[in-house]
């Protein structure tokens, strides 16, 4: 069975987005999007897990039985997700303990455990590591959209504080908006700012989704009837 890559790209971007469609990992989606680096930290490290838990259930998918399927996966999950602690610890401790427990906590997100069990148990490893880069990449672009939504309203600033995941060379990236004497808006900074940042995005989804249903009814309209044609049955067994 060929593989759609086009597909699954567009599902893990759009059609079937984590963070927009399925609503899965909402949790510290919305817990530490209050800059664009913490929520570019965030989703780097769901990414990396993802990608890595969807190779390893694709690699196991024919000797695993379905008694310990998702044991498995948990126990392949909670393994990336400790890796990935680890790898923060040595080169982004400032930021790692700026994301706290929601980095342990990946292993709780559902995106993963689900990407795992309807994806990855039932494709080849190439295919499913497609499938973890997209996932992972659309969920990571709605957490720098929303962070960067709440840093530009709540502090005025974008990219402040990046040297925390790119180092030195980060230092000076910081943009000022409105200028110094910038006062802020508070609720874009505390948690209800994060849902309403969230439901805009959602809002916008779902009226661009609507626009493209309407342009493609009436381009079927403009076509006209499908016309039908008879078809023949040969000895064959072949359909012309």
């Amino acid at each position: 069975m060929s593989v759609d890559y086009k597909e699954i790209s567009k599902n893990g971007l759009w059609d079937n987005n984590p963070a927009l469609v399925q609503l899965l990992g909402l949790c510290p989606l919305l817990a530490v999007s209050g800059s664009v680096v913490n929520s570019l930290g965030l989703g780097l490290a769901t990414i990396l897990v993802l990608v890595g838990s969807n190779i390893s259930v694709s690699l196991i998918r024919k000797t695993v039985s379905d008694a310990v399927r998702l044991p498995a996966f948990v126990m392949i999950i909670a393994s990336f997700t400790t890796c990935t602690e680890l790898l923060m610890k040595a080169f982004t401790y400032e930021l790692y303990q700026i994301l706290g427990i929601f980095i342990p906590l990946i292993v709780t997100n559902c995106a993963i455990l689900g990407r795992a069990d309807a994806f990855a148990c039932k494709n080849k490893i190439i295919p499913s590591a497609v499938d973890g880069i997209m996932m992972g990449l659309g969920f990571t672009l709605v957490l720098v959209a929303i962070g960067a939504i709440r840093e530009i309203l709540g502090s005025g600033t974008l990219f402040a504080n990046m040297h925390l995941l790119l180092g030195p060379m980060a230092e000076n990236w910081t943009l000022n908006l409105f200028g110094d004497n910038y006062r802020g808006f508070l609720v874009a900074i505390l948690p209800p700012g994060a849902f309403i940042a969230t439901g805009f995005l959602i809002a916008i989804k779902n009226i661009i989704d609507a626009e493209a249903e309407k342009r493609e009814k009436a381009r079927k309209a403009a076509a006209g009837p499908v016309e039908k044609v008879s078809k023949r049955v040969r000895t064959t067994g072949h359909i012309s």
